[in-house]
């Protein structure tokens, strides 16, 4: 217990010694673990309820069990860019962290010693955020249910356990290269990486899954509702892996094309930067596609199913109330923006904390004369130039989403053109470069002289 204790001193110690850049990490970590923990409970909440409720709010989707487990699903997807911009806010600082902690192994600490100093300086900050969440939502949950059952109690429990366990996890984790070869991370040697064999292997099955339903007859028709979920799920996931990929092969590209034949020395800057690690924009800018192929999608199928919704209540033949799936459309599309926002946010976060990296390089150029103008629009330049290729695939993927669905609706009733699925590209493109653009401040404070002291 007492080693506990002097670990956790010495993780203290470490966090409050360093630069603001360690404060934003604890306070990010805190919020996003707040998140987990939120979203987290509420799966628990709604599937823990057994049986048919009267909820008074919703519009009648909560009260059938089909209807929350399938909101429940819903919602618990929205952990996926959750847990996203927990990994990325975990990156803030890795060098500086990655370094002292090497340094620590290399001064004669155990490597079970730097796997729990690296836990105690991510547990605590996730066991912050998940106390916080649990205190916000038992009231409002008592409020909502006046008895609630004691599996919802152990619900809550585990959820609010689990989220600062994972965070430690992460941590310890993430540091598997620093206590295995400390003298590597001091050096910081790093090559550039591609996608691994299991990246490759997964797209494969996917789109040979997806060929197999295209081309299998099922009632005599090659699109059917019955295999509707699978196919739109297992299309998203396949068409943003392959905006990822040729994220990083587009990447490769335009650094080698532009490097050898501009004279443009923002554009010159940009290049050499994706030409030295041109998978690093795919790692970034991973989530943003996924995020843009289920909006994509959800834009044209939600332009169709209103239009299919409509015609039904004006025949007659609609089975409930028009709010019941109003309700169900709004909430699905408020969950996307949410999960649009924490993937803008965590590549924001991405940006700066590329710039904390190469600030050593950026006041050197600085020194050298680089205009401080040039360096601000070959930063935009490293998202804009890999982003348009991979944005514009994410989107087609969503279109094809929508038309997919707009055929299988139109053998009931005339549907539209889902064009609403080609403006959400456009729309995250923009919010990329302004979430990009928000470094820009960071980027003068980067290339001050007193900078090169330490290269």
């Amino acid at each position: 217990m007492s080693a506990l204790f002097a670990d956790l001193r010495l993780a203290w110690l470490l966090t409050r010694g360093s630069d603001r850049r360690e404060w934003w990490r604890v306070g990010l970590t805190v919020v996003g673990a707040a998140l987990a923990t939120g979203v987290g409970l509420g799966v628990v909440a709604l599937l823990s309820l057994d049986g048919w409720y009267s909820v008074s709010f919703g519009s009648g989707l909560f009260d059938s069990p089909s209807d929350r487990q399938n909101v429940g699903l819903a919602l618990g997807l929205l952990l996926i860019p959750v847990l996203g911009f927990l990994g990325q806010c975990a990156r803030i600082g890795a060098v500086h962290r990655d370094r002292r902690l090497a340094a620590l192994r290399l001064a004669g600490a155990e490597p079970w010693q730097v796997r729990r100093i690296a836990a105690l300086e991510s547990g605590p900050a996730c066991l912050a955020g998940s106390v916080l969440a649990t205190a916000v939502f038992v009231p409002v949950l008592l409020h909502a249910w006046s008895s609630p059952t004691a599996v919802a109690w152990a619900g809550i429990v585990l959820v609010a356990v689990a989220v600062p366990v994972l965070g430690a996890a992460v941590g310890m984790v993430s540091l598997r290269r620093v206590v295995a070869d400390p003298l590597g991370r001091i050096r910081r040697t790093r090559p550039a990486r591609g996608p691994g064999r299991l990246f490759r292997t997964v797209t494969w099955l996917l789109v040979a899954t997806e060929l197999f339903i295209a081309v299998t007859p099922v009632f005599g028709s090659p699109v059917s509702f019955d295999l509707g979920p699978v196919a739109v799920i297992l299309l998203a996931v396949l068409a943003g892996l392959t905006a990822i990929w040729l994220s990083g092969a587009s990447s490769r590209q335009l650094g080698e094309g532009f490097a050898a034949g501009t004279g443009r020395p923002a554009l010159l800057i940009a290049a050499e930067r994706l030409r030295e690690d041109p998978w690093a924009t795919a790692r970034t800018h991973a989530a943003v596609l996924l995020v843009t192929v289920v909006g994509s999608g959800f834009a044209g199928v939600r332009q169709v199913l209103l239009a299919h919704l409509a015609e039904m209540r004006r025949e007659g033949s609609l089975g409930t109330d028009m709010a019941y799936y109003t309700t169900g459309i709004d909430l699905t599309g408020a969950a996307i923006l949410i999960a649009l926002a924490l993937v803008l946010t965590g590549l924001a976060v991405g940006t700066a904390e590329s710039l904390a990296t190469r600030r050593r390089g950026l006041a050197a150029q600085a020194a050298a004369g680089v205009p401080h103008s040039v360096l601000a629009r070959a930063l935009l330049l490293e998202t804009a130039l890999p982003l348009t290729p991979a944005i514009a695939v994410a989107g087609l993927g969503g279109l094809a989403i929508s038309v997919w669905y707009g055929s299988a609706a139109s053998a009931h009733t005339a549907v539209p053109v889902p064009y609403a699925a080609l403006l959400v590209p456009g729309a995250v493109y923009a919010a990329c470069l302004l979430a990009a653009a928000t470094s820009l401040p960071l980027l003068r404070r980067s290339v001050r002289p007193a900078e090169l002291r330490y290269a």
